[in-house]
């Protein structure tokens, strides 16, 4: 008798792997470049239909569906569709609209039959300084298995199927609804093993509602935030800045990691069931495989694993607007109020850089302790300022 259950269990195993072998292998339909923003955001170049003209999608998984900016919306005069549904997300929950069965194109891969929801992304667009023409999520990421390479800067599209993962690295196997939820232990005064959203589209490490820190109680209430902004579906966003002690990504570990906590007073995160997200300044320090078909997502180190996270604080928020980057809040008690600067000061310069570049100006205000000159006009007058990079460390 146990002969006899020793088979058969070996024919199950064998007719398993019978059928595994069927399971066609992952055939790569293209592979092509991307462009990285500061924060780890990813940007795709592509085109809409026949039109011409190349536009700017975000690759996010934490979006639900797939997107498009109102402006684009209107100059390509799309047909729109309204609808009784809602998008919601950091900062709101609006009403949308829907542009239909549009088509995608980028180098050998076109994606056909997209139903985009129309949504206003102007302010994406002053943060990154371009035009952002869209956000793309779950349908797409739905239809392949997607690779992504922070080292080369490529992302490579394959059939879903049978896939040879990197041997180096580690495997998350997310819950799904329309964006992977993943598990990670966290600890500070406490440890705790909590959800997150995995949102390649948030350009920060983690974001924790206010109610997760104040009924855990597992960051100290004596600890000091600074104050910052961040741009959502709603808009701007008032938020606080601090640091985690320790947190695991599968088996990697980070200490010191900057966090942002804010009060979610919609609920847009779904908190006791959800904890927060986890974001793409943390993600860019893998090459990840996302397999929504198999519901699994595979993280590699690469050469940004041991990159040092961003602890700069300014206390400044600046956008590009009219062609300008243009200081619009200056926080209270912060390096950039005791440097002089005020809301409207347009930034010609930091440093020697005069580029006009917001992303490039970013990163030169990330270097904590360093005295940077910065020339501004005020009223049309130039106005050399000095800035000493705070840090949220101290």
């Amino acid at each position: 008798m146990k002969l006899a259950k020793t088979i058969l269990l070996l024919l199950f195993c064998l007719g398993l792997n019978a059928q595994n072998n069927d399971y066609p292998p992952a055939r790569l339909i293209s592979s092509f470049k991307f462009e990285q923003l500061t924060g780890g955001i990813v940007i795709l170049h592509g085109t809409l239909n026949d039109f011409k003209d190349t536009l700017n999608f975000i690759l996010d998984t934490g979006s639900g569906g797939i997107s498009l900016d109102t402006l684009t919306a209107l100059y390509y005069k799309l047909p729109l569709e309204p609808s009784d549904r809602t998008v919601r997300g950091i900062g709101g929950v609006k009403n949308i609209h829907y542009y239909k069965n549009g088509t995608l194109h980028f180098p050998k891969l076109d994606i056909e039959n997209l139903d985009f929801h129309i949504n206003d992304y102007e302010i994406l667009s002053e943060v990154y300084g371009f035009r952002v023409d869209g956000i793309i999520g779950y349908s797409f990421f739905r239809r392949y298995i997607v690779g992504l390479d922070y080292d080369k800067q490529m992302i490579s599209v394959y059939s879903p199927g049978k896939y040879k993962y990197p041997v180096a690295g580690t495997f998350l196997k997310p819950f799904f609804l329309s964006i992977p939820i993943t598990q990670h232990e966290i600890s500070d005064e406490r440890k705790l093993l909590l959800k997150f959203y995995f949102d390649t589209g948030a350009g920060m490490c983690f974001l924790f509602p206010e109610r997760l820190v104040n009924d855990s109680d597992f960051i100290p209430n004596g600890r000091k935030y600074v104050s910052t902004q961040v741009e959502g579906l709603g808009g701007k966003i008032n938020m606080g800045l601090t640091t985690l002690k320790k947190a695991r990504i599968g088996k990697y570990r980070f200490t010191k990691i900057p966090v942002h906590i804010y009060n979610d007073s919609l609920n847009v995160l779904g908190y006791p069931d959800i904890s927060g997200l986890i974001g793409s300044d943390l993600l860019r320090r893998f090459n990840l495989v996302i397999n929504y078909p198999e519901r699994i997502l595979h993280l590699s180190p690469n050469s940004h694993m041991k990159d040092p996270f961003d602890y700069s604080y300014t206390g400044m928020n600046f956008y590009f607007v009219d062609n300008k980057v243009t200081i619009t809040e200056v926080q209270q008690g912060s390096p950039a109020e005791k440097a002089g600067f005020l809301p409207g000061d347009i930034i010609f310069g930091v440093g020697s850089n005069f580029s006009n570049n917001i992303q490039q100006y970013k990163a030169l205000f990330q270097n904590v302790g360093e005295k940077v000159k910065v020339l501004v006009f005020r009223n049309s007058q130039p106005i050399m300022l000095e800035l000493k990079i705070g840090s949220i460390l101290k």
